[in-house]
């Protein structure tokens, strides 16, 4: 008879789901098409295996009877009442720097297509523009100042990613006291904004960082200067961003994360040429894919075993 029931709301790696179906203490209860049934099933079991696109809420969390551990594929726990869980006793884990390199290289690649216009190009040489190449829109990166908020894991892989490249590093962060990469600590976030021709977000949402880059933050910036969102769409306040880039407040945007995920047809950042749009797509290269959801199983099954 199988030890531990584990909940599996979404599919995930295969070799991660190997791990599960392969352990004989282990019985899986999904994946589901339907995440109601997933909420209905949660009563009777021992684990949760979760991505980003399940809610787990007070309300999952008291028809949980049995319930130990919940282990998140990816860093952030905003989709997770971690409070409550911990109230309840449950534990809340996630694989923090598993993705680091993915996401980093991704805020890098942004960097690189808003410096040397790369979407712009693209969509005038489908028009025919072949002038567009004498418009002087490119621009080096070396020598420039990225600004980074927050300094974890991601924040600390792009800024060595940065100074390879030549580039300054400013970093804020409360919670970190110095680098030793050779990236400055700026201890005012404004400093920081006025100081950098790149900023780019690293770090989680919280009740404190939710809209923590509003006009105030975005009239810091200087004109050319550029704003890089990896981390959470709701820590940029989207609307005066769109006034940003319409009013040229700054120069232009990457953004791979939105307030509302997917953004609706009529979002209006999708209507502007000064913004890269992708799709939360930053930590889901292949190697990453399968990097953290090995180590979610991985993190589950050493606490189910801590618990026994």
């Amino acid at each position: 008879m199988p030890k531990w029931k584990i909940l599996l709301p979404q599919q995930i790696d295969p070799e991660a789901m190997d791990l599960l179906l392969n352990n004989p203490d282990i019985e899986v209860v999904g994946p589901f098409k339907d995440p109601a049934e997933a909420r209905r099933l949660i009563e009777d079991v021992d684990g949760v295996i979760v991505r980003s696109a399940f809610q787990v809420d007070a309300t999952l969390l008291d028809r949980a009877q049995r319930l130990k551990a919940i282990s998140r594929v990816g860093v952030g726990l905003d989709n997770i009442d971690v409070d409550y869980a911990c109230k309840k006793g449950i534990k809340v884990l996630n694989v923090e720097g598993e993705n680091a390199l993915s996401v980093a290289e991704h805020a890098v690649a942004l960097l690189f297509t808003l410096a040397k216009g790369i979407n712009w190009f693209d969509r005038e040489i489908r028009r025919g523009n072949w002038k567009s190449r004498y418009l002087g829109k490119p621009i080096e990166v070396a020598g420039k100042t990225i600004g980074l908020v927050g300094f974890g894991a991601i924040g600390k892989k792009v800024a060595e990613l940065a100074l390879s490249l030549g580039m300054q590093v400013l970093f804020y962060d409360p919670f970190v006291e110095k680098s030793e990469s050779g990236a400055k600590k700026v201890c005012v976030l404004e400093e920081l904004l006025k100081g950098s021709d790149f900023v780019s977000l690293h770090l989680p949402l919280t009740e404190e960082t939710r809209k923590m880059i509003g006009e105030r933050e975005l009239r810091c910036m200087q004109p050319h200067a550029f704003l890089i969102n990896v981390a959470r769409g709701a820590i940029v306040d989207e609307k005066a961003l769109y006034r940003a880039l319409k009013e040229g407040w700054i120069a232009g945007a990457a953004i791979d994360v939105f307030e509302e995920e997917p953004p609706s047809l009529d979002n209006p950042l999708l209507k502007l040429e000064n913004v890269v749009l992708t799709p939360h797509v930053a930590g889901l290269t292949k190697e990453c894919t399968r990097r953290v959801a090995v180590k979610a199983v991985e993190n589950l099954i050493a606490a189910l075993k801590g618990s026994d």
